[in-house]
């Protein structure tokens, strides 16, 4: 009977402990879309300042927008994939879709490198009008959040490598990695609506 109380206790404790952890991670992305909705208006403001510059439609090129936007929704589909086989505890599937996410992550990236070094080698990098500083400052920070997402995969790849089972702590790691993933998914939905597409119109 007493150890049936202690392992409660404990139970108690345990979940005390990842509660706020969880939630402070919901307080974050909070934070995050304020940041976005900041940068997303500052773009609405400076949308049409070309200063004699390139405009959207001169420089946006669709075919790659829709490869990029591919890549990334499509990794969030492989991500979802980890998740169901870290329900059922197959560590070994949930490296490998965590892999193919990262991959597919990390060829937006590259996409979006390129397509900013074609950009600044036409001359039309962030100091040639306001329209172009606010494309920059709002893809690029959206672009820093996949990367910093790519190295939070190689992290959690890296210690499902020394564990035999999935704790619940480090199911709340990949579940917090989820929203994370999902929410940059969203954020640039509505960037290749609003500032590709709507700039290209």
């Amino acid at each position: 009977m007493a150890q049936d109380t202690t392992l409660n206790d404990a139970h108690a404790e345990h979940e005390h402990h990842e509660l706020p952890t969880v939630f402070g991670f919901w307080v974050y992305l909070m934070t995050d879309c304020i940041i976005f909705g900041s940068l997303f208006a500052v773009f609405a403001v400076l949308h049409d300042q070309f200063n004699g510059g390139p405009t959207g439609k001169e420089l946006f090129e669709i075919s790659g927008l829709a490869l990029e936007t591919a890549l990334l929704l499509i990794s969030s589909i492989t991500y979802g994939f980890g998740m169901i086989a870290a329900h059922k505890g197959q560590i070994k599937s949930v490296q490998m879709w965590l892999g193919i996410t990262f991959l597919l992550g990390l060829g937006f990236v590259f996409l979006e490198v390129r397509e900013f070094a074609g950009m600044i080698a036409e001359g039309a990098g962030p100091d040639r009008s306001a329209f172009l500083s606010a494309f920059f400052t709002l893809v690029s920070t959206h672009g820093l959040h996949v990367s910093c997402g790519l190295v939070w995969i190689i992290t959690l790849i890296v210690q499902l490598s020394g564990v035999s089972a999935i704790s619940e702590r480090m199911m709340n790691k990949l579940t917090m990695l989820s929203l994370f993933w999902h929410f940059l998914d969203i954020v640039w939905i509505c960037v290749f609506t609003y500032v590709y597409l709507a700039s290209m119109i």
